[in-house]
């Protein structure tokens, strides 16, 4: 059916209730609030006590991420949903919130303490999932259909928007303003109260039921979110000529800047994922419920029409930096997670091509159908990652073992810490495997390394001493080529150094890859050693023997990591040793060292171009 026919010329109005009937509602919201409370204290205290149901992980877990979510759904639902459908949309989210909870404390429960809360994602989540799926819910309820109307979809998800928003500020400003009297009262040595909010039996009730009752504030007074929506959609729209002009210059340049200096970066689709996203939210703020046009100035609706053909360069671009570094270095969590929103952004982008495109009908009409469709395909992305189905640490696990299986990933060079410690239960499982047996053309160096990074502990992970002699002399290479390390320096035992934590990541844990590269650093006609790590995170240090030990004296800028560029200069030798653009101080004995004001983070990009 053609939505120009079948959608509605204007936003739905809110039915007007009874005085009686919102009073008896506002009473359920508060008691709704208050049972979430006492079932959230109730859970915290089992959680810190190790008590039931804590002891039983797959049982909390389920339980935790009910309570917080169920009643909110059901505040937000009184009184516009009847009880039947109310029960068959709780039970729904309750089956959900199960799948989820007890697939997070499964995958994460093997050899370590149980996980006692949900993992960091599962909270973005869930509230992603739960705000577009209720939104449509509510707006099906309303409109008294499985799919509702696009306006009533908008008005739906706009308004639950703003009362999230301004229900989390309310609970913000009402914590404030008890801590202001706690302190007040503490000028007259009263702590009364500053006692009473550090117990847990009361501000987590306290912050529940203050949740709610903004909650219904905001539900019953419709008048004041449409006010503020309005506003927000004005001055969003009027950012989307800047955006379209920003993105507009930024794919222009790139057929003279090139793509190399973009895949240096290293994180690049996330950057475009997030400039795809920014245009689909001003397109809809333009855009509205699809009523708005007339209002509209012209360059805004140009604007909007161009923001259309913008996206499938961005998506397209996200997709091949995505491909690149899979095909180098196969999947991982983080890339999988941007697989599934390349997926979504690549639907936008098409569809919102097909509305730009399309003749007849109001202006961008065809956005509604899109819209639509792409909710329910950000429901079953979003649902498969959490679940079995598609979790990344799986696909990862698989993905990774495969490459080591097939010598695409040498031996010395594949993450055996990333299976122990980033891969779940899946990544466990495999590396077990691999202790047992092997993998690829040396399997029996795969067993041996495999079962040293297995008899690690959970809480060790990423720490000191995790790597020996024979790890680092495989995750260092020697720079100028053809040099030997300094004696000693391999045989060193950097749990020992006065600061590890300042030791790169390559002499701390196996696998982890720098670049060694010798130089007088000092002047004292001694070797030493500057290293640099592959990845950011690896960090990096000059290293100099002193007294006999090799100690840390200088930390180059954590971005010198990974900066590929500079990497290579140093790697062919391609630098020199400049004296200090400022001279130190000493009074009293003491040095005191000036920095310069100017910024010392290397420039990644310019020295990627200037290399080639």
């Amino acid at each position: 059916m053609d939505a120009a026919t079948s959608e509605p010329d204007v936003l739905p109005q809110e039915p007007v209730r009874d005085a009686a009937v919102t009073r008896r509602v506002g009473q359920l919201r508060l008691i709704a609030g208050l049972v979430q409370g006492g079932v959230l204290y109730f859970l915290y205290h089992a959680q810190q006590s190790g008590n039931w149901p804590a002891s039983q992980p797959m049982l909390h877990l389920p339980l935790v991420l009910a309570a917080i979510v169920l009643p909110v759904l059901l505040i937000s639902s009184l009184g516009h949903l009847e009880r039947r459908p109310l029960a068959l949309w709780l039970g729904a989210a309750a089956a959900v919130l199960v799948l989820v909870g007890i697939h997070d404390a499964w995958r994460n429960a093997f050899d370590h303490a149980p996980l006692l809360r949900p993992s960091f994602l599962v909270f973005p989540f869930v509230i992603g999932f739960f705000f577009v799926a209720h939104s449509l819910v509510m707006a099906g309820a309303h409109d008294r259909r499985w799919v509702a109307h696009y306006a009533t979809c908008f008005e739906s998800a706009w308004k639950l928007a703003i009362q999230l928003l301004f229900s989390a500020l309310f609970v913000v400003g009402i914590w404030l303003v008890m801590w202001m009297g706690a302190a007040l009262f503490g000028l007259l040595k009263l702590n009364f109260l500053e006692k009473l909010l550090m117990k847990s039996w009361f501000s987590v009730p306290l912050v529940c039921v203050a949740f709610s009752s903004a909650m219904h504030t905001t539900d019953v007074r419709p008048a004041i979110v449409r006010g503020i929506r309005s506003l927000l959609l004005v001055l969003k729209a009027w950012i989307l000529p800047i955006a379209v002009l920003l993105v507009g210059g930024f794919l222009a340049a790139l057929p003279f800047t090139g793509l190399e200096v973009l895949w240096q970066t290293r994180h690049a689709t996330a950057v475009l994922l997030a400039s795809s996203a920014v245009l689909v939210v001003l397109v809809n703020a333009a855009f509205q419920a699809g009523d708005a046009a007339a209002g509209l100035a012209g360059s805004v609706r140009f604007s909007a029409r161009l923001a259309c053909f913008l996206l499938p360069p961005l998506a397209m671009l996200g997709v091949y930096a995505l491909g690149l570094r899979v095909a180098d270095y196969g999947w991982t969590p983080d890339r999988v997670i941007a697989a599934a929103c390349l997926l979504v952004a690549v639907f936008y982008a098409a569809g919102y091509v097909y509305a730009a495109v399309r003749r007849g009908g109001p202006w961008l009409d065809g956005l509604r159908q899109v819209n639509l469709a792409a909710a329910m395909l950000s429901l079953a992305v979003a649902l498969s990652l959490f679940t079995p189905l598609a979790d990344p640490a799986r696909i990862s696990v698989a993905s990774q073992v495969a490459r080591l299986a097939s010598g695409v990933t040498a031996t010395d060079k594949f993450d055996y810490g990333f299976l122990r410690f980033r891969g779940a239960r899946y990544g466990m499982e495999a590396l077990q495997t691999l202790a047992a047996h092997g993998a690829g053309p040396q399997a029996a160096a795969v067993r041996s390394r495999a079962a040293s990074v297995l008899s690690q502990r959970y809480e060790d992970r990423g720490e000191t001493g995790t790597a020996g002699p024979a790890d680092y002399a495989a995750n260092l290479s020697v720079w100028p080529q053809g040099v030997q390390m300094p004696p000693g320096f391999l045989a060193q035992d950097w749990a020992a150094i006065r600061y590890p934590a300042w030791a790169p990541g390559c002499l701390r844990r196996a696998g982890s890859r720098c670049d060694a590269v010798l130089l007088d650093a000092d002047g004292d006609g001694r070797q030493d050693v500057l290293l640099v790590g592959e990845n950011r995170a690896d960090g990096a240090a000059l290293l100099a023997e002193r007294e006999g030990r090799w100690q840390v004296i200088g930390r180059p800028p954590k971005s010198l990591a990974g900066c590929a560029g500079l990497q290579e200069r140093l790697r062919a030798g391609e630098f020199s040793l400049a004296a200090p653009r400022l001279r130190d101080l000493e009074a009293g004995g003491q040095r005191i060292v000036l920095t310069p004001v100017e910024a010392i983070e290397p420039d990644c990009a310019q020295a990627g171009s200037a290399s080639r």
